[in-house]
């Protein structure tokens, strides 16, 4: 009786060990790197269509800023853009898709806040443009300040900071407001089209793009008012370093390069730099790579198959794109910006 109980008790332990290593494993992944290079490509949520960010055409090919900055990191690791595949998440979803492993990475316009990393166990590597909530409203509605928007109905996407934003924003400003909330962004938009609402709030970059979508675009303007901080970053789980540090380095080396002069158009030209930092962002000074589990040239294969941070960002948002939003505070901080890369040395 006495071994029968004995043989018990270890059992129960073993167990209560098996099942916290599984709640552990549930929680914090850390083996998001080798999963990936075993299947051969990287997934990637993204916003399931947004202009400028990400959104699909007609036969499935995705383009934008966030869809790019995950064809950055497959060609890190695979040399191959293509290997990027994308997983359209709803606001609702994204967090706890990133956290039952559906998708390998979150790039999809989410704001980077403490109780998103806290409360489901997520870590936001760096941030890849630096946004705002602003307001879009019929252009004959004669207002340019958003303090003269006491009274608005205004559209607003549910369970996200930007409903959070508003309420503190016309709170703060002793100021009324009709909430029209809808969980679906598509809905959101509908609604404001229809003219359910007279006001649209949302990330300044966000309007920009839902307003090509519009039935009139032209009668509709975005005031210069932005009332929240929004670093937009892409998202990985909690504790896991490989992965982190890849997707982290990616985008610092998008930014080095930028601020380096190196581009997709010259890049074969600067494997043959001798300056120190070049060398060292290129590969051929250095195990910079390796330190990352990649190879040498890990920044090469992402500047050559992508581009560096300012050609992303013209391409799909800027000047060379139909949003031309102003890159203002996502420039470099040598020419007025924020955006900053710590170096790699």
């Amino acid at each position: 009786m006495r071994t029968f109980r004995g043989g018990l008790t270890i059992g129960l332990a073993v167990a209560v060990l098996v099942a916290a290593a599984a709640i552990t494993y549930e929680r914090y992944d850390t083996r998001t790197l080798k999963r990936t290079v075993r299947r051969g490509d990287v997934l990637c949520g993204v916003n399931k269509g947004l202009p400028g960010f990400s959104i699909p055409d007609d036969k499935g090919n995705w383009t934008g800023f966030d869809v790019d900055f995950c064809r950055a990191i497959a060609s890190a690791i695979f040399d191959d853009p293509s290997k990027a595949k994308f997983v359209p998440l709803d606001a609702s979803e994204r967090f706890k898709e990133l956290q039952n492993r559906k998708v390998d990475i979150l790039s999809r316009n989410s704001t980077w806040s403490m109780s998103r990393e806290t409360n489901y166990d997520l870590y936001f590597p760096a941030v890849a443009y630096y946004d705002g909530q602003g307001f879009m409203l019929p252009r004959s509605r004669n207002i340019d300040s958003a303090l003269d928007l006491n009274g608005s109905k205004v559209c607003v996407q549910s369970n996200t900071t930007t409903q959070l934003n508003l309420a503190d924003y016309f709170r703060a400003n002793n100021m009324k407001y009709t909430e029209m909330k809808f969980d679906k962004l598509d809905d959101v938009v509908k609604a404001y089209d229809s003219g359910q609402c007279d006001t649209l709030t949302s990330d300044a970059s966000q309007l920009y793009a839902l307003r090509l979508n519009l039935s009139k675009p032209s009668d509709h303007t975005i005031l210069a008012d932005i009332i929240s901080k929004e670093p937009l970053a892409p998202v990985v789980r909690l504790r896991d370093d490989d992965w982190m540090m890849i997707v982290k380095w990616t985008l610092y080396a998008m930014i080095n390069a930028e601020e380096l002069g190196i581009t997709s158009k010259n890049i074969d030209e600067a494997l043959k730099s001798k300056k120190p930092e070049v060398m060292r962002l290129v590969g051929t000074e250095g195990a910079y790579g390796e330190d990352l589990g990649l190879t040498k040239d890990w920044a090469v294969r992402i500047i050559k198959h992508v581009g560096n941070y300012g050609e992303v960002y013209d391409r799909n948002v800027g000047a060379d794109s139909k949003l031309k939003i102003p890159r203002g505070m996502n420039q470099l901080w040598n020419a007025g910006g924020v955006q900053y890369a710590p170096p790699i040395r």
